[in-house]
């Protein structure tokens, strides 16, 4: 079996103002390439359209190994260069911080789906989902319905999938989250359209261990558009 990818998935809360801008700031002249120095590429970041909170924003971080997870961060603040690149963001003060909070999950990818396949470019709409389940049993039965055949069903729909974790650690676990691309608002819901028609589906969600009922209790959906610097 392909070695899998483990995810940081960070969720900034803001608040209107300049810490939007500074914020961004950080992530695209120092966060970015401090991270790309240390070999972890490529980092996504993602605005909130249709979500919760506004304004927000996700990040999403591969690493190679639960190891990385734990060491990167150490390393990317002992980089010189990430640290005057990042002054005003980092040495913010208390009275006016750039953020409201920071929520970090940690991921690891699916068996059948080990890497982050960025999109081509051009216009895009991102998707990120998450299905909470009532048990650990039930989560696992969801993760095996999309590598029996939902992963090639999104596909064929028209939606290019970027990557399905399984949460580790995080809130309302038990869950899995994955992020889907269309070129457009329109295209994504052409694509659901698509993906509810297909006979495929229709077979696979008809069987009585693929019953929503049974192994979804609850979905979570924000509709992102990636950031000018995002390199997914």
């Amino acid at each position: 079996m392909a070695a899998r990818d483990f995810y940081e998935l960070r969720y900034y809360q803001l608040q209107r103002g300049p810490g939007v801008n500074l914020t961004h700031d950080y992530l695209r002249e120092a966060a970015i390439p401090a991270l790309n120095r240390i070999g972890i590429k490529p980092v996504g970041v993602f605005n909130v359209m249709v979500g919760p909170d506004s304004p927000s924003l996700f990040v999403l971080i591969p690493h190679p190994s639960a190891e990385s997870v734990l060491t990167a961060w150490e390393r990317v603040r002992a980089d010189q260069e990430y640290l005057e690149r990042g002054a005003d963001f980092l040495n913010a003060p208390s009275s006016n911080p750039a953020f409201v909070r920071v929520e970090s999950q940690f991921m690891v990818a699916f068996p059948f789906y080990p890497r982050i396949t960025p999109p081509a470019s051009g216009p895009r709409v991102f998707e990120l989902r998450t299905y909470e389940s009532a048990t650990k049993k039930a989560n696992l039965t969801k993760i095996k319905m999309f590598g029996s055949g939902e992963v090639d069903i999104f596909r064929r729909a028209g939606f290019h999938p970027v990557f399905f974790g399984e949460k580790l650690i995080g809130p309302r676990w038990p869950n899995l989250t994955y992020l889907l691309a269309a070129d457009s608002i329109e295209a994504r819901n052409r694509h659901w359209k698509a993906f509810i028609a297909d006979p495929e589906w229709k077979k696979l969600s008809s069987l009585p261990e693929y019953s929503d009922e049974q192994i979804v209790s609850n979905i979570t959906n924000y509709l992102l558009n990636p950031a000018p610097y995002s390199q997914i």
